[in-house]
């Protein structure tokens, strides 16, 4: 068996050592340089330990030695069971103090160490039964300050029925309740409150965390519990006041070794299980490491936080070490309130080791302050975990397919070639996958293309490229940054259309009829080489100046005409808003530039490829239709209200607003063509977009991979339907990113603007008695105040009075129209 086994244990007593202590004032000073309760031996000799006494002492500290008055051996053997762990020196004290020098410490009288503070003897708190605890002027005491803090104070007066005005250490007064009394010491009758000072100091001496370990290991062994007064006694050699407090203060504060039970009004504490002691040593150890490694990255903190704004430590840097990675990502998350409960409990220990508040927006601005986060951080691609990247593995196809796709339908596209081809889009378009041309047939009637990049002959159902594509459901356009549906080089180049090349698209075909409705149409594969990249601004140019070369221009003006005509006809309702759209050049910068423009929807150009995009809808619908094709059909009922409820506002941002209040929901079919009430078609499928909306590629699957070529089509509605549903929630995040970021970069554009600066405002509606929604029609965002007289699609002026980007507040009041310069 092992040395510690129980079979094995063996009581190694020393002979008994001599009670008597050193008399005179030698001893007495000596006690007041060396406030140990222990006297000095007589003989060294007297106080060397048995062999046994010598193995259990190696393990102890050296302070806890020091007040046994045991010298630790520098060549003893520690004896370990095998199988056992070490938590620190629990391990190596598993053996035992030997009695007698446990019965010296006992029995030995010592000098008062208290005596030059005047406290009362133990005989004298023995009389007066303080150990019932009875509170009254002038007891010493601790109490409980905060949930965090506990304080010494000495009892003044009583206040009211049951609390008491204390003066503590710090010379506060305070009211305390009973329940906030931890300890009431012992013979401190009529104590000096500036002596608390003193007190403390001289007990900073005897405050040794060590003593718990060896006096744990004594009465463990009994299986013994003790009250404070009988800890100091085991420990001290006395139960005086200065002892007896010391020994609270161990007791109270000890996490590991013992556990405080209530008996009869007092308190008693009791020894822990040996393996208990084990696992909250381990804990204890485990969260000293931790504290450690907290207040290292704190330091880390402090330290870039401090440094100028150029020199701030780069975000990768965070990332490098594990722990590090742990804690700043843990705060990340804090930040954006997705963090789980380790992440939330790391963050707020941080934020509080900083000094700042365990809220979301001190997570944030203390990453900023670091440089982790630049300043107009957009935190929805972490709250909604946008996918801002590729992986190897898809950007590894996508290249392979650049260096090397053969066009399978080379054979039966048709060349196009020869058409004047107009691509009209926003300026800063990365993506190219529609553009326009147009001729008069001899009989008068005109004849559209509508020619859609052709993504299908890089790509096979079901494929890497694919299901990625669907799991993005669209490309992701914000003022700072464009995330395509495929990568970039694949999306940007290769599927889109380019000026002056010859570009694999396909290209639908459509008559009008002279009223604007649907004479004929045909969809094929083609090539077409676009003639023109025009902005929308640059588009209206050119149909202003009317200038006879570019006629075919001109027709696709007149046909949107004719065709806006039908549709209102058919019961259409105008939608069309002032819609803002912002470049952020250098997101990262403390500043960055802002360029903000205000797009007009009943622009000319932006009206004719409005109308070209929904005619193609609605002949791929028919086509569908025609050739029983599963397909992605879009519906909306028509409004319970009619179109002429809303006539007497003025057209424009007022009707649109009245007209978009009364829709219906949205509907979708996947076998056949669905009404569109508010375009005023009978059908329509979104076609024009396959390399930035998922539902436009499904389409193009079905018709152009499959039905052109003479194949099945290679999904079913059921099919569609369930990848519409993973597309469409991925759309709406999109959506909220765009909407979110959008409206943050106007309400910094507001911010910086000069204040006072007077804004023309359109009124859209009112919300309650003169509260009103109002269209700021330069910058193109909504507002809410309170006009004081007007009617809907009036005009009025307001100033900006406050603006906080990052919260979302954004406040205008009106100004009368007679004081304005």
């Amino acid at each position: 068996p092992s040395p510690s086994s129980p079979s094995t244990r063996v009581r190694n007593r020393s002979p008994p050592l001599s009670p008597k202590p050193p008399a005179g004032a030698a001893a007495s000073k000596a006690h007041r340089r060396h406030p140990s309760p222990l006297p000095r031996p007589r003989a060294r000799a007297q106080m060397r330990p048995s062999p046994m006494a010598a193995r259990a002492a190696s393990g102890c500290s050296s302070a806890a030695l020091a007040f046994f008055r045991l010298r630790p051996l520098g060549r003893a053997t520690r004896l370990a069971p095998a199988g056992r762990s070490a938590f620190g020196a629990t391990a190596a004290c598993r053996g035992r103090l030997v009695d007698s020098v446990l019965q010296e410490l006992r029995s030995r009288r010592r000098v008062r160490v208290s005596a030059r503070i005047g406290l009362q003897g133990t005989k004298e708190l023995s009389d007066s039964k303080i150990e019932k605890r009875t509170i009254q002027k002038g007891l010493l005491l601790e109490f409980h300050k905060d949930s965090e803090r506990s304080l010494l104070a000495v009892v003044e007066r009583p206040d009211g029925k049951k609390n008491w005005v204390v003066t503590d250490q710090n010379g506060i007064l305070s009211s305390i309740k009973p329940q906030q009394v931890t300890y009431v010491v012992p013979g401190t009758m009529d104590f000096d409150c500036s002596r608390i000072a003193e007190f403390l100091e001289k007990a900073q001496d005897l405050l040794d965390p060590t003593i718990l370990e060896c006096a744990w290991m004594e009465l463990s062994e009994k299986d013994k519990s003790v009250t404070v007064e009988e800890f100091a006694d085991i420990v001290y050699g006395s139960k005086e006041s200065l002892e007896s407090y010391c020994a609270h203060f161990l007791l109270s504060r000890d996490i590991v070794y013992f556990v405080k039970v209530e008996s009869r009004g007092s308190s008693i504490y009791q020894p822990r299980p040996s393996a208990q002691v084990d696992e909250l040593l381990r804990r204890k150890l485990a969260k000293e490491a931790a504290d450690k490694e907290l207040e290292e990255f704190v330091h880390l903190l402090k330290s870039a936080k401090a440094l100028p704004l150029g020199s701030k430590p780069p975000k990768n840097s965070w990332l490098m070490e594990e722990k590090v990675k742990q804690k700043i990502e843990s705060l990340q998350a804090y930040a954006v309130d997705v963090c789980n409960d380790e992440q939330r409990r790391m963050a707020g220990n941080i934020l509080k080791a900083m000094g700042f508040a365990r809220t979301s927006s001190a997570a944030l601005k203390l990453l900023i302050n670091v440089g982790y986060f630049p300043v107009h951080v957009n935190l929805d691609l972490f709250r909604y975990d946008v996918q801002t990247t590729y992986t190897e593995k898809v950007l590894s196809v996508a290249e392979e397919l650049l260096v090397d796709c053969p066009d399978s339908d080379k054979h039966v596209r048709k060349d196009l070639s020869n058409l004047r081809v107009y691509a009209i889009d926003v300026d800063e378009a990365d993506e190219l996958d529609d553009a326009l041309s147009a001729t008069r047939l001899p009989d008068g009637r005109i004849k559209v293309w509508i020619h859609v990049a052709d993504p299908t002959c890089f790509l096979q159902p079901r494929s890497i490229l694919d299901r990625e594509a669907m799991h993005r459901g669209t490309s992701i356009f914000l003022p700072t940054a464009t995330f395509p549906m495929f990568p970039e080089r694949l999306a940007m180049n290769a599927m889109s259309l380019q000026q002056g090349t010859d570009c694999r698209s396909v290209s639908v075909s459509v008559i009008l009829h002279p009223d604007g409705s649907i004479a004929e149409y045909s969809i094929e594969n083609s090539v077409i080489k676009p003639t023109y990249m025009l902005t929308y601004e640059g588009a209206t140019e050119l149909l202003y100046m009317n200038l006879e070369e570019e006629k075919d221009l001109r027709i696709l003006q007149e046909a949107a005409s004719i065709r806006a005509q039908w549709r209102r006809s058919q019961g259409s309702i105008d939608t069309a808003m002032i819609e803002p759209r912002i470049k952020v050049a250098n997101p990262d910068d403390p500043e960055p530039n802002i360029n903000l423009y205000v797009e007009d929807q009943t622009n000319p150009a932006m009206q004719l490829v409005s109308e070209m995009m929904i005619l193609c809808g609605e002949a791929v619908a028919a086509f569908g239709s025609d050739n029983n094709i599963p397909l992605p059909y879009r519906g909306h009922p028509q409004s319970n209200t009619a179109v002429s409820a809303f006539a007497y506002l003025p057209e424009g941002p007022a009707r649109s607003v009245a007209n978009i209040s009364v829709l219906r929901a949205a509907e979708m079919d996947f076998r056949k063509p669905v009404a569109h009430g508010v375009l005023g078609i009978p059908g329509y499928v979104q076609f024009t977009s396959p390399i930035r909306r998922y539902v436009d590629l499904l389409a193009h699957y079905q018709v152009v991979k499959a039905f052109l070529r003479g194949e099945s089509p290679p999904y079913s509605a059921g099919d569609l339907e369930g990848m519409t549903f993973i597309a469409s929630m991925h759309v709406k995040v999109a959506r909220k990113l765009h909407s979110n970021s959008l409206r943050y970069w106007l309400l910094e554009y507001l911010r910086r603007q000069p204040k006072g600066r007077k804004y023309r405002a359109l009124l859209l509606k009112f919300i309650k008695d003169r509260m009103a929604t109002l269209l700021l029609v330069d910058v193109g965002i909504q507002v809410t105040t309170v006009v004081a007289a007007g009617k809907v699609g009036d005009e009025a002026s307001v100033v900006v009075e406050m603006v906080h980007p990052r919260d979302d507040i954004l406040s205008v009041t009106e100004i009368a129209q007679d004081t304005e310069e």
